[in-house]
């Protein structure tokens, strides 16, 4: 008999995209599975929706629930989950039909509880988009210190989309609620349990990135909010390497730096202001880090530039920013 791997969507006002996530769940070669929706509160009918799917196949369970946040139906799926290996996908997606067989199949291999897919991205006309991560070219073993390194890089992917785990890892965590890049947060606290991650060379998860969407809004007046939780990450990665993986302090201290001149180039200029402490307190890191920063091999000549001007005076710097590039 097959083990049971439980798929979590959370969904929120979702109608258009959510029959074909949904049909391609259960179009999974591994069929001992069951299909959590978490409806959280939609608005738009696609709470009758997710009752209409769950006619079309059995082992579709639906739960409705007050809006939390997509971290907040995560959590709610993993407190109904029963099967012993558990798979997150945002209800815009969809997945290969071999998806969740294949990471099973190298996670019995290597002996690891957790395994991911490639994933590609697909603009709303069609079109590809360029790939965030690069899939290795062979099934590989990446230990958790090498992951972690990735993720300071800027070059793995810590979606748990992508990644099929055992169960006993949710045991005694959850997902942030009330933040976001909550699944690197959660990610990072893993990794110093576990040995490493098994990464398959394919790419079985489909990413429909659509400017406005539920799960990807790119509203500027949320800007503020995106950017300073990618600060505050970075503060705790840094904690966490200092503590567990102490040969990576100065990728932690890169992926600090570049994280706050993300947050100096994005957010709204008129927030750029004395009165923002969250703002006083990254330029105020870049300027007590400048020297470090300019001396880190880990920081591209671009990102010595950027810190340099920020360092200096970062709202005339935006200003002009926005000038050259006409935004």
């Amino acid at each position: 008999m097959e083990q049971l791997i439980s798929v979590i969507i959370p969904i929120y006002n979702i109608k258009d995209c959510l029959p074909r996530c949904v049909h391609s769940v259960c179009a999974q070669t591994w069929k001992n599975i069951e299909i959590l929706l978490v409806d959280d509160g939609s608005t738009d009918g696609t709470a009758q929706l997710c009752d209409e799917l769950a006619l079309e196949d059995e082992r579709i369970r639906v739960f409705h629930k007050e809006n939390g946040g997509s971290s907040s139906a995560r959590n709610f799926g993993l407190n109904h989950a029963k099967g012993d290996y558990v798979g997150f996908v945002d209800s815009d997606d969809w997945i290969d039909q071999t998806m969740y067989e294949t990471l099973y199949h190298l996670m019995q291999k290597t002996g690891l509880p957790i395994a991911q897919t490639g994933r590609d991205e697909m603009a709303e006309d069609g079109s590809e988009l360029p790939l965030i991560c690069i899939p290795p070219e062979k099934d590989i073993i990446i230990e958790s210190e090498d992951f972690l390194k990735e993720l300071l890089m800027h070059q793995g992917d810590c979606s748990f989309c992508t990644k099929l785990c055992e169960r006993s890892l949710f045991a005694t965590r959850r997902f942030p609620e009330g933040i976001l890049n909550e699944d690197f947060f959660l990610m990072i606290h893993m990794l110093k349990e576990i040995k490493g991650i098994a990464s398959s060379h394919k790419s079985l998860y489909h990413v429909f990135y659509r400017i406005g969407s539920n799960t990807r809004k790119q509203s500027k007046d949320e800007f503020p909010r995106v950017f300073a939780d990618c600060v505050e990450n970075a503060d705790v990665a840094m904690q966490l390497v200092e503590k567990h993986f102490p040969r990576l302090i100065q990728q932690a201290f890169r992926f600090g730096i570049f994280q706050r001149l993300e947050y100096l180039l994005h957010i709204p200029i008129r927030f750029m202001q004395k009165e923002n402490i969250e703002y006083k307190n990254v330029v105020y890191f870049l300027r007590k880090n400048y020297g470090k920063g300019i001396r880190s091999p880990y920081l591209s000549v671009k990102n010595k530039l950027y810190l340099t001007l920020f360092a200096i005076a970062p709202r005339t710097i935006r200003v002009l920013h926005k000038r050259i590039r006409g935004l």
